[in-house]
């Protein structure tokens, strides 16, 4: 069982992306070996995590899976020195109706695990009174969160060091350890999309801003003071299975199609499923031997021009529906349909397996838990079988022609319009599968 720390915030936008990356690459510099883990779904953070630490980072979810899956998931962190995990949101936002195994909020699977929690504060226009804030989510653990430990706080934006003194005072007064203050740096900043950060993958320079980050943390953050704090963890347990689409997937991957969990593919491996990668972008088609193509979501919107004057990937995409399954997520379905416009108005055909039109030119978020039940199979899974995933885009949808394949309600129980597509071998929906 390897201890941890649990990375939050009291909402979006405190930093702790940012503090959790420079803890993870402080500690790696120290000799670590850490295991990251984030809260909740997001397919971005985790891909930072992974070049940090130089190992795979999970997202765990109690609204979307089962105390077990969890707990075996959790097991990636045998052999790590030490976990860091990252919070979504603020430290006890989730929905109202719990799911699987709770309601999905950084809070419960902290308590969960046994992680202590290290809040990230952004102190900006702030003083003593940060310590307020502090010492009521202190006070809200207590008595809503059993077993929930706030080990202390990181100080985050920082003005000057009279600032850090008030805000210091504060903490001192109210009872809470200060682990860190880190002064502002406006140069530290990763560029950002609508989706979130602008993907690892797409950013020259990452491990020297990781370095950066790491060098910045290790000096302004008590890291001794954070490993002596560290417990917890989920013990020894077996990852459950996962269902494969196939034996043998044809996977798109790159710029385009890049959303998809770790779990998952590490799911279908375990199965024995083989994993064919090939790139849209570079025009390449499906492998012909494969028995399932998977398209995942991501950028198709950013890429558009690229994937309607990409042939070889369409031909072979329509030749390889004619007999056998393929399926989209999001970005995928998107790309399956017959044609995206772009935020600029431009309008671009896809590859026709859906009859799905899309369009970004006027943008409406997208934003929620999803369950469904599967009215005809997908790959994978038959017909009523019970998904947990999620829904976030900004696309509006023109025309959509196809039968649903699904029956999908948010959170809260409440009936979802968009039930996906099916038409022959393809299948899509808008919602990205997590359990």
């Amino acid at each position: 069982m390897t201890a941890g720390l649990f990375i939050s915030a009291p909402a979006s936008g405190a930093g702790k992306t940012m503090v959790a990356l420079g803890l993870m690459a402080a500690l790696r510099r120290a000799g670590l070996a850490v295991q990251p883990f984030k809260n909740g779904p997001d397919y971005i953070d985790p891909a930072f995590h992974a070049a940090a630490c130089g190992r795979p980072s999970l997202n765990l979810d109690s609204w979307a899976m089962a105390r077990a899956r969890i707990a075996g998931l959790a097991s990636a962190a045998a052999g790590a020195d030490i976990v860091i995990a990252e919070g979504s949101m603020g430290l006890f936002d989730g929905v109202a109706v719990p799911g699987a195994a709770g309601n999905g909020a950084s809070a419960e699977l902290a308590a969960m695990a046994g992680w202590p929690v290290v809040l990230v504060l952004d102190v900006s226009g702030q003083a003593q009174s940060a310590a307020a804030v502090a010492l009521g989510f202190a006070h809200y653990a207590r008595d809503l969160a059993p077993g929930l430990n706030i080990a202390g706080v990181i100080l985050n934006k920082v003005a000057s060091p009279r600032h850090e003194a008030l805000v210091r005072a504060g903490m001192a007064r109210a009872g809470l350890a200060v682990l860190g203050a880190l002064p502002r740096r406006a140069d530290l900043v990763l560029p950002e999309r609508h989706l979130g950060l602008v993907q690892a993958e797409e950013q020259a320079g990452l491990a020297e801003t990781l370095a950066a980050l790491g060098a910045f943390v290790g000096e302004h953050v008590d890291l001794a003071g954070l490993r002596l704090a560290a417990a917890g963890g989920f013990a020894p347990a077996s990852p459950l299975p996962v269902p494969p689409p196939g034996q043998r997937i044809a996977l798109a991957r790159d710029a385009a199609f890049s959303f998809v969990y770790p779990h998952l593919i590490e799911g279908w491996r375990r199965a024995g499923a083989e994993i064919c990668p090939f790139s849209p972008l570079a025009d390449e088609a499906p492998d012909a031997n494969a028995d399932v193509c998977w398209l995942p979501g991501g950028y198709p919107e950013l890429h558009a021009g690229r994937l309607a004057a990409a042939h070889h990937f369409r031909d072979g995409l329509t030749a390889f529906a004619q007999t056998r399954p393929v399926h989209g997520e999001c970005g995928g379905y998107m790309a399956m349909g017959a044609g995206l416009v772009d935020a600029a108005g431009h309008a671009h055909q896809m590859a026709g397996l859906l009859g799905l039109e899309t369009s970004f030119a006027k943008r409406r978020m997208h934003l929620g838990y999803r369950q469904a039940e599967l009215i005809t199979p997908m790959p994978g899974y038959g017909a009523g079988a019970q998904l947990r995933g999620h829904e976030f885009h900004y696309a509006t949808i023109l025309r959509q022609s196809d039968a649903p394949l699904a029956r999908v309600t948010d959170a809260n129980g409440a009936q979802i319009a968009e039930g996906g597509s099916r038409r022959g071998h393809a299948t899509g929906t808008f919602f990205h599968l997590i359990a």
